[in-house]
């Protein structure tokens, strides 16, 4: 009920996953049964096993997500946090209020034993493939085990979804000499050096090398992660608008693009967000994906699609069993 065209995408995005993904997953949808219902055929609902749990409030955007959680027990994304937690559903995805959603997972669901903080991993595509990006959102200050677990966390899920075996790890910093940064960029450092080679720690990266694929998984906080996310977003709109617009001035050059229209439209796939979906939020104590407020159905759907990859493979019990190692083995945890 939280995204800017709420219900009507979640609804949409809802069916075209339960077509897709028939076989293996069962979608509830959380929220207002009767603005639900004018975006939804019931007959086909009910062939593709899409059940509704009412409620009766929303969080919007602009609502404070700690006094919303404490005020608002019947919200979709507090009651979908809680049927969770009860089991009822094994996996949450939410386009709505992004704080909102982080507070109910982190009261509701709890951390992951071991975990400290929970950070949001989004993918960044790069000429060869993609870069993990975390944390976009979830912590604006960081401590360096906070950073370090975020590298373990990001280590994880390259391995279990897209299974790159042995990712490198890159510090996000401003040069790649080990001295520069602040103070806990620099511990940061010290702490990912000294666990190779459990950790393919490569050392800094600085933010050219987000986009080239100079790393599988790049860390920072969620202050710098979510201006790089936001910054990155706009460039791929602006470039996209101004062909657009030279296109449209000059016969010739349209002529031009009328050839190299599937290279802009690989192009314009690569670059898009809504391939992916959704941001997954890893070290929670279970799956919850955060999508874009202005996601489309299409991606809703890929967010329902990751969702259920990520409790396939167990992402979260893969964090706890390596945080686990690492205290038998004495590694830092903080």
């Amino acid at each position: 009920m939280g995204g800017d065209s709420a219900p009507m995408i979640e609804v949409q995005g809802a069916v075209a996953a339960a077509r897709e993904l028939s076989d293996s997953v069962e979608i509830v949808l959380v929220g207002d049964e009767d603005r639900i219902c004018r975006h939804y055929d019931r007959d086909e609902g009910d062939r593709l096993g899409i059940r509704i749990h009412h409620t009766t409030e929303r969080i919007t955007m602009e609502e404070s997500a700690a006094f919303s959680f404490r005020r608002k027990q019947d919200a979709s994304i507090v009651v979908a946090t809680r049927l969770q937690k009860e089991g009822e559903i094994d996996a949450l995805v939410s386009a709505g209020n992004t704080g909102a959603v982080v507070t109910s997972s982190l009261l509701t669901l709890g951390r992951i034993a071991g975990v400290l903080r929970p950070a949001i991993a989004v993918l960044v595509p790069t000429p060869t493939g993609h870069t993990i990006l975390l944390d976009v959102g979830a912590n604006s200050d960081c401590k360096p085990v906070h950073l370090y677990q975020f590298a373990v966390m990001g280590m994880i899920y390259a391995r279990e979804i897209f299974g790159v075996a042995d990712a490198r790890i890159g510090l996000l910093n401003i040069g790649e000499e080990d001295s520069k940064g602040s103070e806990v960029a620099v511990q940061a450092y010290r702490l990912m050096h000294e666990a190779r080679p459990h950790l393919n720690f490569i050392g800094n990266v600085e933010g050219r090398d987000v986009l080239k694929g100079t790393a599988d998984v790049v860390v920072c906080d969620g202050f710098t992660g979510n201006v790089i996310l936001k910054f990155a977003e706009s460039v791929v709109g602006m470039v996209m608008q101004t062909v657009r617009s030279g296109v449209e001035k000059d016969m010739k050059i349209r002529l031009g693009a009328m050839l190299l229209k599937p290279v802009f439209r690989r192009l314009k796939s690569r670059f898009n967000y809504e391939e992916y979906g959704g941001a997954p939020l890893l070290g929670v104590n279970g799956v919850c994906v955060i999508s874009h407020g202005s996601s489309s159905a299409f991606a809703i759907k890929n967010a329902i699609r990751v969702a259920a990859q990520s409790v396939q493979n167990r992402i979260s019990d893969r964090i706890k069993e390596e945080l686990d190692r690492e205290q038998a083995e004495s590694r830092v945890l903080g």
